[in-house]
């Protein structure tokens, strides 16, 4: 039976990351963007409870990647796509620019294929993960709604969403070097790079609440390129 728990806690990360689709249908982006971040939670343990339980299997690798698509792909996606309906529509391209939010959705499958097949990412990623880039376009409805109008205008800018889709989209796919976030042991000299990054990442979250989202992303790549840049001299 053991073998799968970790399964049916992927199940549970595709059941959410469902659900955070209807709420998008019915405008509910608050309750779409709190999905995706159940649905991170959710995939964090799957994989700890498979390394834990030692249950690995190729049906729950394979089961993963295609719960992965909807939670981080095809919900961000909708989620991008609702932000352009709320922006002011531009002269050029006008509805039709809103469907490049579904761009998301690919590279995140692309993402999400290579990931399978590269032996590289046993324990590191060479990318963006899917659930960073879900996480982050989760925090834009939060970050509307709770802060000032600055914030609310440069996030409702279709060609600021346009560019962050393009570069996002390649992030994803790109041949970069990023820590990940499984621990083999509880070692901090091992593990330094990876406390600095939660404990960071949660006096920010603490401070800053939602707006802390973006800038957890930004320490996340410095961190990684300090580590990997630090290894190639030695």
């Amino acid at each position: 039976m053991k073998k799968h728990i970790p399964n049916s806690v992927t199940c549970l990360n595709l059941f959410s990351g469902c659900l955070g689709i209807v709420f998008v249908f019915q405008g509910n982006l608050i309750w779409a963007s709190y999905a995706i971040l159940i649905a991170a939670i959710l995939d964090f343990f799957d994989g700890m409870l498979a390394r834990l339980l030692k249950a690995y299997s190729e049906i729950g690798k394979e089961l993963d990647s295609l719960a992965d698509v909807v939670s981080f792909g095809v919900l961000p996606s909708m989620i991008v796509f609702h932000l352009f309906a709320l922006s002011p529509q531009p002269e050029f391209g006008g509805t039709w620019l809103s469907f490049s939010a579904f761009i998301i959705a690919v590279f995140s499958a692309l993402r999400l294929a290579k990931f399978n097949i590269d032996t590289r990412q046993s324990e590191n990623f060479i990318g963006l993960p899917t659930p960073a880039n879900a996480l982050l376009i989760a925090s834009f409805p939060l970050i509307i709604v709770e802060s000032n109008t600055f914030f609310a205008d440069f996030i409702l800018n279709p060609w600021f969403l346009l560019i962050f889709i393009l570069v996002m989209s390649m992030l994803l796919v790109a041949e970069v070097p990023l820590i990940s976030l499984k621990f083999k042991t509880l070692d901090l000299k091992e593990n330094v790079l990876r406390y600095i990054l939660i404990i960071s990442s949660l006096l920010l979250l603490l401070f800053l609440k939602f707006e802390a989202v973006p800038i957890i992303i930004i320490i996340y790549f410095l961190i990684s390129l300090f580590q990997f840049r630090t290894a190639d001299k030695n």
